[in-house]
């Protein structure tokens, strides 16, 4: 075999490492969604490949096979060449060269190509994949079994169950990819953590019901329905922790428009009783077989927590939902680079979101309210202050009972300073 033979048969073999690296980049890295929708519209490319994929484990072998008996011959015709050029040192240079020709032409540049489309080049490289599958299946199997052999004894005793937090890690980088966008991003993952919201998260406390007494008039009930521009009210008998009923608007209003001097007890609906530690996903098919719109939250001594609609639970997969009666609050207000305002009814989590701060700790509050009167050790006053990690954080509203509203300024982080 001349020289010339040799260079001819090493460039083959550089090619074929390249084929291999990118095959099992692109096989490795497929999208299996993608090519699921590409052959259910009839592209039988797809179809082919996918059945490859699924058998991934082969694939994988067959690879690692060709891809070890390319770069070894590969290594031993350089070594072959160079010694016949440059005699003793010919070893250490074919080493240092074929190294550098293998690891970019056979492994970086391949597989960064195969990486930027592996649909589309693995659809392309799938005839020859399946033909090498069958050429070297006896020594894919030998292989296959030697690793199902580690595998068992070397079992891991974590579980292969595919998790949420998994596939919610899968839909951020799909968004910051460009693949989908920030709405859609967001529903997917409201969906997926919809399923680990309790009620307790979701709820309109007490101090915020809107309630009609049973006794109250129609007039008082008009004024109430037109100021709140709410469709349906809670109905209490002597005290909001007896909730006997919810009045539906429509009902209300025929009632009144007839001048009836029926009591509203009669086109009250049966209210729906639940806790502030179930599940809003077991609490909407509750809602959904009683067809029922509102639920009354009970403490764990039977008085009324507070109330939460379907509109509420709803609104944790596909955000906030506004109609023409609703006011519209801005629960963070930015005032320049180091200055915020908060409006205390917000969620803590969103706040903690909005600013960036990791809390692993669990509180019993769900709002900032609570959050700062949990830090303060008090109902605190107008011009209370505290400091929370890199944040200075004063009171600029309140009352007797809650805290309304925080300013919010960002301190200069003392590792920067």
């Amino acid at each position: 075999m001349n020289n010339t033979t040799i260079i001819i048969i090493l460039v083959i073999l550089v090619f074929l490492s390249a084929f291999f690296s990118a095959s099992e980049t692109a096989y490795s890295s497929l999208n299996k969604i993608r090519l699921k929708y590409l052959a259910n519209n009839g592209d039988s490319k797809a179809q082919k490949t996918l059945e490859l994929a699924e058998d991934f484990n082969t694939v994988l072998s067959t690879v690692l096979i060709g891809n070890n008996i390319v770069n070894i011959l590969s290594a031993s015709l350089a070594t072959i060449l160079f010694v016949y050029y440059f005699k003793e040192n010919g070893v250490a240079i074919s080493t240092v060269i074929m190294t550098i020709i293998v690891l970019i032409f056979g492994e970086i540049a391949p597989k960064t190509i195969a990486k930027a489309s592996p649909e589309k080049f693995a659809m392309s490289v799938n005839g020859i994949l399946r033909f090498l599958v069958i050429v070297l299946k006896p020594l894919v199997f030998v292989l296959n079994g030697i690793g199902s052999f580690f595998g068992k004894l070397f079992k891991s005793e974590d579980s292969d169950e595919f998790r949420s937090e998994e596939f919610i890690t899968m839909v951020e980088e799909a968004q910051e990819d460009g693949d989908m966008d920030e709405d859609e991003a967001d529903l997917i993952t409201n969906a997926l953590e919809f399923n680990d919201l309790d009620v307790g998260k979701v709820f309109t406390p007490r101090v915020d019901v809107i309630a009609v007494e049973i006794i109250d008039s129609l007039e008082k009930i008009d004024e109430l329905f037109r100021e709140s521009g709410y469709s349906r009210l809670p109905v209490y008998e002597e005290s909001l922790d007896n909730i006997v009923g919810v009045l539906h608007e429509k009902d209300f209003y025929y009632l009144y428009r007839n001048n009836a001097k029926t009591n509203i007890r009669k086109i009250l609906q049966k209210p729906v009783y639940t806790s502030e530690h179930v599940k809003i996903s077991a609490l909407l098919k509750q809602l959904q077989k009683t067809k029922s719109h509102m639920a009354v939250v009970l403490d764990e001594y039977g008085g009324t927590a507070g109330i939460i609609t379907m509109e509420d639970v709803l609104e944790e997969i596909v955000g906030e939902i506004y109609d023409e009666h609703d006011e519209v609050v801005e629960y963070f207000k930015k005032i320049d680079e180091k200055t915020y305002i908060v409006n205390c009814d917000a969620d803590i989590e969103d706040m903690f979101e909005y600013f960036n701060i990791s809390e692993d700790d669990e509180y019993d509050f769900n709002t900032v309210s609570g959050w700062v009167i949990h830090n303060l050790d008090k109902i605190p006053n107008k011009g209370d202050s505290f400091t929370y990690k890199n944040f200075l954080v004063t009171v600029t509203d309140s009352d007797e009972k809650t805290v309304n509203e925080i300013k919010i300024e960002v301190l200069e982080d003392k590792d920067e300073q």
